[in-house]
């Protein structure tokens, strides 16, 4: 069996260096000739923790590259299609980038006799699957689905910092498609690839779309609630936050997972999925209002941050303020959507001195922020004579900072937004998100 990759992001490059260590013959492709010459190196584009290590032995096994979408239509028996969908400034999905994709498909489906089955694993708004991923490959093909070709929905539900965890064990497969005898051959793959332990959804193509964008905003409303608590904890003396989400967590029907205060949540999936599945109910003639308060819950989280600096600083102008883990979130490189990216705009607008350390993300910061703020490849760098430290990111290394590594600073405020410092804190201001005893 011959498998085909469109698209070598975090999920496609992800899932194609896994299948290749696993026998599978994969062709990937991608428009950015420099993230593919990067990739040829046995190195992905982006930070993964053991993503490298899989690649390097994926080259020089079965995966291969390709230049050209037609090579993947006309040799490979199943196509997935793994692009982004990014969001545009409305919280609509931009889809531009997979239409174009499925019209190169199509294209390619007139000139071949193969008829492969082309998997959408990349995020789409219930319906465009049905209602214009199928349109656009009949038209440009000119066969019919079940015929030329057969088209299946299978989202995806990877864990940025825990890919590979996700892609070898994932916790359930999701499978839609309008004929059910379409999807025999992709359930065969999936059984072959995880054995017969994964529970395997089937349904239609609508349906599956609608399940990745309820589990994500699910995944949301949780971290807004928690969030939520934790802002009522810090204005009750004694309360924490921390002892709360345990209790309830034990709860089977509640759940542990998700269930971690702190700034607010980021990424490329959450805020996008939240807003637009949103944008979507609003379209349906159904006002999401459950949904719009975890959107507002989450944006009010930088302003907490502000207000709190301001309680201790005063004016911002001029005050030196480090910011310390830039990604959304530990393990990764990505700062889409961040909190943190979110917070150094604020502190721009008021004339702060921003000055940054992250293990990973410095390049992906500096890309948006460039020479605005100040760039430490050393945390006691970055606080030497800082007046004010903001913990966002709970990078493994943070959690090992001691109270002598504070001492630098000119004024010793330390916002902890995750609770990661444990040790006694002598003669250091210290808020932690969501202890009470904090705040007077």
């Amino acid at each position: 069996m011959k498998i085909g990759v469109i698209g070598l992001g975090f999920v496609g490059l992800t899932f194609a260096s896994i299948m290749a260590n696993k026998g599978f013959d994969v062709n990937g492709v991608d428009t950015d000739n420099r993230k593919i010459h990067i990739i040829k190196s046995g190195r992905a584009p982006f930070y993964e923790p053991e993503l490298d290590t899989i690649l390097k032995k994926a080259i020089g096994k079965k995966f291969t590259l390709s230049g050209k979408i037609e090579d993947i239509v006309k040799n490979c028996n199943l196509i997935f299609v793994t692009v982004g969908t990014p969001m545009m400034t409305n919280g609509s999905i931009d889809l531009r980038m997979i239409l174009n994709v499925c019209e190169k498909i199509g294209e390619a489906l007139l000139k071949t006799k193969n008829i492969p089955t082309i998997i959408i694993k990349s995020t789409v708004i219930p319906g465009t699957t049905v209602n214009q991923i199928k349109k656009t490959l009949e038209k440009k093909s000119s066969k019919n689905t079940g015929k030329g070709f057969e088209l299946i929905t299978n989202p995806e539900f990877l864990r940025e910092g825990k890919a590979i965890e996700d892609t070898l064990h994932p916790h359930i497969i999701v499978i839609g498609s309008d004929d059910n005898k379409k999807i025999n051959q992709l359930t065969k793959f999936y059984k072959k690839f995880y054995g017969s332990k994964i529970p395997i959804i089937l349904t239609n193509n609508t349906t599956a779309e609608m399940i990745k964008y309820a589990n994500n905003s699910f995944l949301a409303t949780k971290i807004s609630f928690i969030n939520n608590i934790a802002n009522l904890c810090q204005s009750l003396p004694g309360t924490n936050v921390d002892d709360v989400a345990s209790a309830i967590g034990i709860d089977p029907r509640i759940g542990k997972q998700f269930l971690n205060a702190g700034p607010g949540f980021g990424g490329s999936c959450l805020p996008k999925d939240l807003q637009a599945l949103i944008k979507f109910s609003k379209n349906r003639g159904e006002e999401s209002i459950l949904l719009k308060a975890v959107h507002q819950t989450n944006n009010y989280q930088v302003k907490k941050i502000l207000k709190l600096i301001d309680k201790y600083l005063g004016s911002l102008k001029n005050k030196k303020i480090t910011i310390l883990g830039l990604s959304f979130k530990e393990e990764s490189d990505d700062v889409r959507e961040s909190v943190s990216i979110k917070l150094i705009e604020n502190l721009i607008k008021k004339h702060a001195i921003i000055r940054v350390h992250d293990p990973k993300a410095i390049n992906n910061t500096k890309n948006i922020f460039g020479s605005k703020i100040n760039y430490f490849n050393k945390t006691d760098d970055a606080l030497n004579g800082s007046q004010c430290v903001i913990l966002m990111t709970p990078w493994k290394e943070y959690t090992k900072l001691k109270n002598s590594n504070f001492q630098k600073m000119k004024n010793k405020i330390i916002i902890d937004t995750k609770r990661i410092l444990k040790f006694k804190k002598n003669n250091l201001t210290y808020i932690g998100f969501g202890i009470g005893k904090e705040i007077s």
